[in-house]
């Protein structure tokens, strides 16, 4: 299988740009159990489900105490959205899911870190 079938390359770029460090190990934490423990095909559904995810520890992480009534706002409905994401992608991929694990898809997630 081929590293850029899906367009890895860029969304290798987009995970290194956007994430920390931290973030990039729950990311991959997150992709790994998905294609292990629930069976998700891994492809850009995989790679956007996994994304939103790691945003909502993000934006669980972000502290609005003291803060003005709009920023609580815009985290709530921040939060709504991101929720609103990752629910279409986890659809999408239990329509997918397969019972059995291809070890060179679980390989292929650690293209992120390299």
């Amino acid at each position: 299988m081929a590293v850029d079938h899906w367009g890895w390359s860029e969304l290798k770029t987009r995970f290194l740009r956007e994430f920390t460090p931290s973030e990039q190990l729950l990311f991959i934490k997150n992709a790994k159990e998905s294609v292990t423990q629930k069976g998700y095909p891994v492809g850009e559904d995989l790679f956007n489900y996994c994304y939103f995810l790691t945003l909502r520890e993000r934006l669980r992480l972000i502290d609005t105490q003291g803060g003005e009534g709009y920023m609580r706002f815009l985290l709530v409905e921040s939060k709504k959205e991101n929720d609103i994401e990752v629910n279409v992608y986890q659809k999408r991929l239990e329509k997918r899911k397969s019972p059995g694990v291809d070890l060179s898809d679980v390989k292929l997630i650690d293209y992120f870190l390299t």
